[in-house]
């Protein structure tokens, strides 16, 4: 069920690092920002605080982010990386507890990764009169069940990549995409952006599975890029948001 937070947009609980997705509330819109070059986390997230406060809004409207980093995670590291991005939300006060809003996908790019985990784009509330709401951002997803602890162990098709094994992947992630997608109150029709993060070839996943097809209405995104986490082959994330915007410096 969706939670409610105090500027302007609703969420699906997730876990500690983030929120299965977002969605904008009457009176709001979502905006999306594009780094042209990623930014380190901390330079990053300076610029997240120095972005909306010059726009006069509180650091609670950031409400979604994508992450590049250098390879994936051991287990171990992936919770001591999150632990470190938590801790700034709780300063932020976006975050109480455990309980994190943020929308979030994390993947580490074959070309050009970065030399530490950087913000690759942000995405926040604002103030629209008349807006009806229902801009989204649903949180990225790999090939497992969220909350278990182990990635790698509870991956569909663990240790496999052929075409076989991909499809079944795929077909897990675009499961969770559409209960995302639900859960929020939207369908794929309303996906205007869907991104897709292999390094496998997946020409019969967009050929062959349905959801893909739909996923896939507006056009896909392919990013050949990882997964965060060791073990892991396959991650999709989509949105629909009113605006977005390119930062170059």
């Amino acid at each position: 069920m969706k939670r409610e937070t105090t500027h302007g947009y609703a969420y699906l609980p997730g876990v500690m690092q983030y929120s299965a997705g977002v969605v904008s509330m009457p009176g709001y819109e979502l905006v999306r920002v594009q780094f042209l070059d990623c930014l380190p986390m901390e330079q990053g997230f300076a610029h997240i605080e120095d972005h909306l406060k010059g726009l006069g809004l509180p650091l609670t409207a950031f409400c979604a982010c994508e992450m590049r980093s250098p390879k994936p995670f051991s287990e171990v590291g992936f919770y001591d990386f999150n632990k470190l991005y938590a801790d700034v939300l709780r300063e932020w006060g976006v975050m109480k507890g455990d309980d994190n809003p943020i929308a979030r996908s994390n993947v580490c790019p074959i070309n050009n990764p970065p030399e530490s985990p950087s913000f690759y784009a942000f995405t926040y509330a604002v103030p629209k009169p008349n807006a009806i709401g229902g801009d989204f951002v649903v949180a990225g997803s790999g090939e497992a069940p969220e909350g278990t602890g182990d990635y790698a162990g509870n991956a569909i098709c663990p240790g496999r990549t052929d075409p076989d094994a991909i499809a079944q992947k795929a077909r897990f992630v675009l499961d969770v995409m559409a209960a995302r997608l639900n859960g929020l109150g939207q369908t794929w029709d309303r996906v205007v952006t869907a991104q897709m993060y292999t390094v496998h070839d997946p020409y019969d996943v967009f050929k062959n599975e349905p959801d893909m097809q739909r996923a896939r209405k507006q056009g896909l995104t392919w990013h050949l890029a990882h997964p965060p986490v060791n073990g892991l082959e396959f991650e999709m994330d989509c949105r629909n948001v009113s605006c977005e915007l390119v930062s170059k410096g």
